[in-house]
């Protein structure tokens, strides 16, 4: 499997999984609960993306230097500064948050095992 469609795979498991969670989240905790675990969703994807991105550019080109580091500190920063509002405005619940940003690695796993199995 290219890291192209893996990334792909993940991507869509992941949205599924996130809109399947935020059903129960509404109904648990309300419109906190729903933001929570839509904004870890989206959160873990565009960190999963970026990183996907910046891996295959490593592995394909020569001199990588280390703006890569740099891009990688930018970006958890930003993340750290993203979660920071939506807790610290209440915008999202904190357990809530966390299980948006937990379905990405469950989707991962799943989908590197399938492509384990395929390659057998």
């Amino acid at each position: 499997m290219t890291p192209s469609r893996l990334t792909a795979r993940v991507t869509t498991d992941t949205c599924a999984l996130v809109v399947a969670l935020a059903a129960p989240a509404a109904w648990l905790g309300g419109a906190a609960a729903v933001l929570g675990v839509l904004a870890g969703g989206a959160l873990a994807l565009v960190n999963f993306r970026w990183l996907a991105a910046r891996a295959v550019a490593a592995t394909s080109h020569a001199a990588v230097g280390g703006a890569w580091s740099i891009g990688a500190g930018l970006r958890l920063a930003a993340f750290a500064v993203a979660c920071a509002a939506l807790l610290g405005l209440d915008w999202a619940h904190p357990v809530a948050l966390l299980a948006g940003l937990g379905v990405l690695p469950c989707a991962l796993i799943v989908e590197g095992l399938r492509a384990a199995r395929q390659e057998r």
